[in-house]
């Protein structure tokens, strides 16, 4: 008869990162990260329900927070006031364990910093981290796990309103839209106006971080492993032949690791 051995994991806390125009929500519980959510960012109702009931049960869970848009994160904080323990935001009240050789480290995102702590953990080498959302930002983290820097560009909807300003003749499309459209691989030209624009910022994005990825392996001298996340990240690169893995929840995973470390920093 095989005997149960206990397991000791970190006190549950409810994880909440707040982009700029998207925030995500999940519970943290047994050392791992469950049931996330997406929500708007502006829209504190719907983030404090979908860590409401998760705090109730969790008497002194604490409620971490992640965020590149501050009003919207205190404004969510402020919805759940009285139901964490303690309200811990990232960067802020305590360290994100990534260090940066950056000229200006306080300037790095808390975004850039998470995935490329998660992918540095999940890779166990040298990294190229991708996040595919309102920007996208590439970033190189080396093979001791430092984050060196990175290139932020224009997200897909950034590039898409950016068109429809220069030219307000072309019709206007989300980016959920223009990922939408379907291409066929024996006509790889668009056969109409929409088409069209959505090839055209596919390939923009797309082109643009393998160039990015070329010039860091190059720099490098070695191809680091390729990992990509963001809401855009499973439209652009799923099937693409450098990025090895497409992550959801890779700066809920970096939130996760933040809040172990600051946990064994308090047991010192």
């Amino acid at each position: 008869m095989n005997e149960a051995h206990d397991q000791t994991y970190p006190p549950p806390a409810a994880l909440l990162i707040v982009g700029n125009t998207r925030a995500r929500t999940a519970h943290y519980a047994a050392g791992a990260v469950h049931h996330s959510a997406s929500h708007s960012a502006g829209d504190a109702g719907s983030i404090a329900a979908a860590l409401a009931g998760f705090l109730d049960d969790h008497h002194g869970a604490a409620l971490l927070v992640a965020s590149v848009n501050r009003p919207a994160a205190e404004a969510a904080a402020s919805a759940m006031e009285g139901r964490a323990d303690r309200v811990a935001f990232a960067g802020r009240d305590f360290a994100i364990p990534m260090r940066t050789t950056v000229d200006r480290p306080e300037r790095v995102g808390i975004d850039r910093l998470l995935c490329s702590l998660a992918a540095f953990r999940m890779a166990e080498q040298a990294c190229i981290v991708i996040d595919a959302g309102t920007a996208i930002t590439v970033d190189f983290v080396d093979g001791l796990g430092v984050h060196q820097g990175g290139a932020i560009c224009p997200g897909v909807g950034a590039m898409l309103s950016g068109l429809v300003s220069s030219a307000p003749a072309l019709p206007s499309l989300t980016a959920a839209q223009a990922l939408a459209i379907p291409f066929d691989p024996q006509a790889p030209w668009g056969r109409d106006t929409e088409p069209a624009i959505a090839l055209g910022v596919r390939a923009a994005a797309v082109g643009l971080v393998h160039d990015l990825v070329d010039r860091f392996a190059q720099a490098y001298g070695a191809y680091p492993r390729v990992i990509a996340t963001g809401g855009d990240a499973a439209a652009l690169f799923e099937h693409d032949e450098l990025v090895e893995h497409v992550v959801p929840d890779l700066q809920l995973a970096g939130l996760a690791r933040a809040y172990e470390a600051l946990l064994d920093d308090e047991d010192d």
